[in-house]
């Protein structure tokens, strides 16, 4: 699929991109045959050199790239007869998080996750992707829900932070994401987590305690973005590629650090390439960390969970 937006590093391939599906247009006429399967495997080639030698901070763009799919597009991408459920029962419906039943595969599940625009004015609608408190317990309602239905869940991460606002630090913020963290360490059912671009500090972790934690290729996962680190410790944004690499913050380190469990394969050169082809990637993966968990009793199954993020931070001289 042609990319609508291009990032600089990817300016060289789409420009290849482009000459051979000119090329293609004029073979039926000309005899071009052999100059395209040239040119073919040049841009097999540079895509090859160029994905696998992605910086962090190439990897974070890669992760914003704003036609990569969203919560929204796995859900229609992977599941059937999804039913959206809205509202937290106690102030109103926070549009920066979806969530509802559905059915991956065969198997009937609880799917929630951030979801943002695609332009200002969904981006407006959505909040960017930023929930307030109603979000986090709207989404902690659906946990519930499935836990009485017996329903495995799963969370789609992709939000730069929670709402920073006063009027959601007024609605309790930080006690509805601790309460979120709370509460899903012991639900009763499997729990998979996928981060599946930007997850960013608390607002990530709100819905981010699972049994499974995974990450999708190119996507980012940290308690605070490289531009804001770069601003606190520099005072300029300037320095967001050094803080990037500080931060560590890729799937490969967090696997090395055993933050996440496992990492979700793209299609090369990202997501936003072959939506469908990822979401088929992501549905096959998710069918089977579920079908494993469901084989835990639950009292094991929350063991293991506590058991995992009580290990996270411990450091050995």
């Amino acid at each position: 699929m042609m990319a609508k937006t291009v990032l600089e590093f990817e300016k060289p391939i789409i420009e290849l991109e482009k000459k051979i599906a000119e090329m293609k247009k004029y073979s039926e006429s000309l005899d071009l045959g052999e100059e395209i399967t040239t040119l073919e495997e040049k841009v097999n080639q540079l895509r090859k050199s160029v994905y696998e030698g992605l910086t962090r901070w190439q990897k974070v763009q890669l992760a914003r790239h704003p036609d990569r799919p969203y919560t929204l597009d796995y859900i229609n991408m992977m599941t059937t007869d999804f039913i959206e459920l809205h509202g937290d029962r106690s102030f109103r419906d926070d549009k920066a998080v979806v969530g509802g039943l559905a059915f991956l595969g065969s198997e009937p599940v609880m799917i929630i996750g951030q979801q943002k625009g695609r332009d200002t004015k969904s981006n407006v609608y959505r909040n960017f992707g930023m929930m307030n408190p109603e979000g986090y317990r709207k989404a902690l309602r659906l946990m519930k829900l499935a836990a009485k239905f017996k329903r495995p869940v799963i969370t789609l991460i992709d939000t730069p932070g929670a709402f920073p606002g006063l009027e959601a630090e007024e609605r309790g913020q930080a006690e509805a994401i601790a309460r979120n963290l709370f509460e899903m360490s012991h639900l009763p059912v499997p729990i998979v987590i996928v981060i599946i671009g930007e997850g960013a500090s608390g607002g990530a972790l709100g819905l981010g305690v699972g049994d499974r934690v995974l990450m999708m290729e190119n996507t980012w996962y940290s308690v605070i973005s490289p531009e804001s680190c770069s601003s606190i410790l520099w005072r300029s944004w300037n320095f967001k590629e050094q803080a990037a690499e500080a931060l560590k913050l890729t799937a490969p380190d967090l696997l090395a650090q055993g933050i996440i469990d496992r990492i979700v394969p793209e299609p090369l050169g990202g997501a936003h390439r072959n939506p469908l082809q990822a979401a088929e990637i992501l549905k096959g993966i998710l069918l089977e960390e579920i079908s494993k968990l469901k084989k835990l009793k639950t009292d094991k199954l929350i063991e293991k969970r506590v058991e995992k993020f009580s290990k996270m931070g411990e450091y050995e001289e």
